[in-house]
């Protein structure tokens, strides 16, 4: 039985994985096809943003961490490990593995405001960079020499990474990988967004971007493979394992998507990104509680038939 039950956990896994790892590269296309945009006729690359970085956030805080602290490791332990991650996906980052597609021009993978987009040109200009700009893929600048690359190598390594924190939520607990899944789905896609632009400048074929992008994404997979075969054999490690899950989460949210946002706008667009934020937080919270609800349906069922066998079995003994 338990051999059943590790292999229904790793094919929830490979499907969750999918969904994430793939699934965010198709959705980002398509969100290319539709157009993204900062103002009206399209889809607005800062709700994106701030969908991704409310998602993030409410995943690490209110499900990844009270799970890991449920646990009887000490509290100071749980929080060393927290800012360990923490300092970790820091050096990433500075490795430049961590933020893909984002490296050579951070907070303008997505665009912002035609005034913001113009100064962000200006900036690439004087660091030597290309800006990548949606509305407008053929503008003056050339992609930087190997960046294509740079931006699938980091890819694969975030993606993979994102495998192995799914793999140990749904370890932990089925509805709390439901949840880390629809958080990693959620800023997988901008990030995937810019991605496809560098490589759709890098490359002639739109087509061979796609795929490179989603091959990339099928690193999700493997890691969550990969995680579930590690998470499995150290599963007293586990609540350390959700603690640089959220770490992870904390940190794409803190140092990527939320400076991307933190821009001089109208109060009218402020107030959108607020509302989306709240959006992303309620995303998650409405998953957590419809995957709740069945887990909690399922346990009551199990419980139920427990009762009506052990009331059998008084009734039995009652009349010997």
């Amino acid at each position: 039985m338990p051999i059943d039950i590790a292999a229904m956990n790793l094919i929830v896994i490979i499907l969750a994985t999918l969904v994430a790892g793939i699934g965010s590269v198709w959705l980002a296309a398509l969100l290319l096809r539709v157009g993204v945009r900062s103002g009206s006729g399209g889809v607005n690359s800062q709700h994106l943003l701030s969908l991704a970085a409310g998602a993030l956030l409410a995943t690490a805080f209110m499900h990844l961490l009270p799970e890991a602290f449920e646990s009887r490791i000490e509290p100071a332990m749980l929080f060393g490990v927290l800012l360990f991650g923490l300092v970790f996906f820091f050096l990433l980052d500075k490795a430049e593995l961590w933020h893909h597609g984002h490296e050579h021009h951070h907070g303008d993978a997505l665009p912002g405001p035609v005034g913001q987009q113009e100064a962000g040109r200006a900036h690439d200009h004087d660091h030597g960079h290309a800006h990548h700009d949606h509305g407008d893929h053929s503008h003056g600048h050339a992609p930087r020499a190997g960046g294509g690359w740079a931006v699938l190598t980091g890819d694969s390594v975030h993606c993979f990474g994102d495998g192995i924190l799914i793999a140990s939520a749904f370890i932990a607990d089925i509805r709390l990988g439901l949840v880390a899944a629809v958080a990693v789905l959620a800023h997988e896609i901008p990030h995937h967004i810019g991605d496809l632009v560098v490589l759709r400048q890098s490359s002639a074929n739109q087509r061979v971007a796609l795929v490179k992008v989603s091959l990339a994404g099928t690193m999700t997979m493997l890691g969550g493979i990969v995680g579930w075969w590690l998470v499995d054999r150290l599963h007293g490690l586990l609540p350390y394992f959700l603690v640089l899950a959220a770490s992870s989460f904390v940190y794409v949210a803190l140092a990527d998507l939320i400076p991307q946002l933190q821009k001089r706008l109208p109060a009218r667009q402020t107030a959108a990104q607020i509302a989306w934020l709240i959006v992303g937080i309620a995303l998650v919270t409405l998953v957590s509680r419809l995957a709740h609800g069945e887990h909690d349906h399922g346990h009551a069922e199990h419980g139920h038939a427990e009762h009506g066998h052990a009331h059998e079995e008084g009734a039995t003994a009652h009349k010997d």
